[in-house]
């Protein structure tokens, strides 16, 4: 065997146990009884503990010496990118502080939901005031005297700073504001959706959703959690929903959106498995295919036709008064204080939100103690009403819970990826509605298997979408796309 070889070997077991982390914070958000948590910190603690002795391994540094770039593939070229780059990660952090970390955010997570049950950020702060403490030790350590937030950012984002981020935010603001105030100030208003949706009834249809945008059930499954979202890759990748009776939609687009993750890791080629390039390219891209699926796919005109008839059918009843007034419910612009069922108009305001507050905090510019009124100070300037409970401000997200600091912005990233490539596809696939309208959403996001999923980390993110779209990344594309659309529908 080469040196390649040997080190390919080696990674493999250093991925597999990272999917074993990720299955247990799986079981903790999904079944997990809820006196465990203590005991699960520690277990959390002790696999990062092994896999930063991995990562760091002197042996690694060897092969990697051993190795002779020139007969590398581009395939191997990019999984030993993904080897230096977490090598280098783990050389400058301490073991002790990366599982003091791991183990301090995976009890952050009960304790989280307890204080989100019962609005009470003071009975938050003190973990999150640690945690915060840990990301900053852990910026510190990784900026070599940089800018600590692109420390964190780069985690998620490869190569994006925060002045990037808030380039796109100064170029997004105020056409996404006048959309807002436009569509919130116009004469006709789309209908709410009307009646009740039991749960199990909910769920079931949410199975179809997922099947139809194309997610394997054989090789993954979709449980109910607090906060949706998916985990793992390859073979085993899952998913959780929510419900609730008033707004199915909550359940409907939760799933599909955890679908669209879900499919990009369940698409990556299979010579990729449990190797450095067998996942996501970044978070950006990620999202990006979570929202193309949710939003520029599942919230369609073409597709909601489809889901009113199956609504209609499976609950007894119709959720609005026709299917094109159903187009408007889905699309409907409202007040509300919830991140994941904000309109895509509202919803990158809410993302700028908190990229801005996560920046203070890293640099040392906001005190935690001081987060919950900056948090409904800025909400109040931003959507022009207050927050009224802690549940629906500051401890909605879990994101800070888990030490995800520079993860938001990834979030409007992939907004603004998902513009490009939904341009992509409509050029390429001229009878896409058509498509949606008999609920073929496989159509489309086959296109997106072969363009963007298959392909893992092979490339950088940037170079995902350029590849895929045939031209450089730009807000432009969702920008027109929101105009258009929501012109359409509130008749401006």
């Amino acid at each position: 065997m080469t040196a390649f070889d040997d080190l390919m070997v080696f990674q493999r077991d250093t991925q597999a146990l990272a999917e074993i982390a990720g299955r247990l914070g799986w079981d903790q958000e999904t079944v997990m009884p809820e006196a465990a948590g203590p005991q699960r910190a520690e277990e959390m603690a002790a696999i990062e503990k092994v896999l930063h002795a991995r990562r760091i391994d002197p042996k690694v540094s060897d092969w990697l010496e051993a190795i002779d770039a020139k007969e590398l593939t581009a395939a191997d070229a990019a999984q030993i990118r993904e080897i230096k780059r977490a090598q280098a990660r783990a050389l400058k952090v301490p073991v002790e502080l990366s599982t003091a970390l791991a183990r301090v955010t995976s009890a952050a997570q009960g304790k989280w939901a307890q204080a989100r049950a019962a609005d009470d950020f003071p009975a938050f702060k003190p973990v999150l005031e640690e945690i915060v403490d840990l990301r900053r030790e852990e910026a510190s350590a990784l900026a070599d005297g940089g800018d600590l937030y692109d420390a964190l950012l780069d985690d998620y984002e490869p190569g994006a700073s925060g002045g990037d981020i808030q380039a796109m935010f100064d170029a997004m603001r105020p056409r996404l504001v006048n959309l807002r105030d436009a569509a919130l100030g116009a004469t006709y208003q789309p209908e709410n959706v009307i009646g009740t949706y039991p749960a199990k009834k909910q769920m079931k249809l949410s199975a179809k959703l997922a099947h139809k945008f194309g997610y394997d059930l054989s090789h993954g499954r979709i449980d109910k959690a607090v906060h949706p979202f998916s985990s793992g890759s390859g073979l085993d990748v899952r998913i959780t929903t929510r419900t609730s009776a008033a707004d199915p939609f909550n359940c409907f687009y939760s799933t599909i959106h955890e679908v669209g993750h879900a499919c990009y890791e369940q698409n990556v080629d299979r010579a990729y498995l449990l190797t450095p390039i067998g996942r996501g390219a970044s978070m950006g891209v990620h999202e990006s295919q979570s929202r193309i699926y949710e939003n520029q796919l599942g919230r369609s005109r073409a597709f909601t036709g489809w889901l009113y008839g199956q609504m209609e059918s499976r609950f007894g009843y119709a959720p609005a008064s026709d299917a094109d007034a159903f187009y408007g419910t889905v699309n409907r612009l409202e007040k509300g204080y919830i991140r994941t069922e904000a309109d895509e108009v509202q919803y990158n305001l809410h993302i700028m939100l908190r990229f801005d507050l996560e920046r203070r905090l890293i640099a040392g510019q906001l005190d935690v103690a001081d987060l919950e009124e900056a948090w409904n100070t800025r909400f109040a300037a931003d959507f022009g009403y207050e927050v009224d409970r802690a549940s629906n401000g500051v401890l909605q997200d879990v994101h800070w819970a888990v030490g995800l600091f520079g993860y938001f912005p990834t979030y409007s990233l992939g907004n603004v990826y998902a513009g490009c490539l939904h341009d992509a596809l409509r050029a390429d696939m001229p009878e896409l509605d058509d498509k949606l309208g008999q609920g073929k959403a496989t159509y489309a996001t086959a296109w997106l298997g072969k363009n963007v999923q298959q392909h893992g980390a092979l490339f950088e993110p940037g170079e995902v979408i350029e590849r895929a779209t045939g031209r450089p990344v730009s807000v432009e594309p969702l920008l027109a796309y929101l105009e258009a659309k929501f012109a359409e529908i509130y008749r401006l």
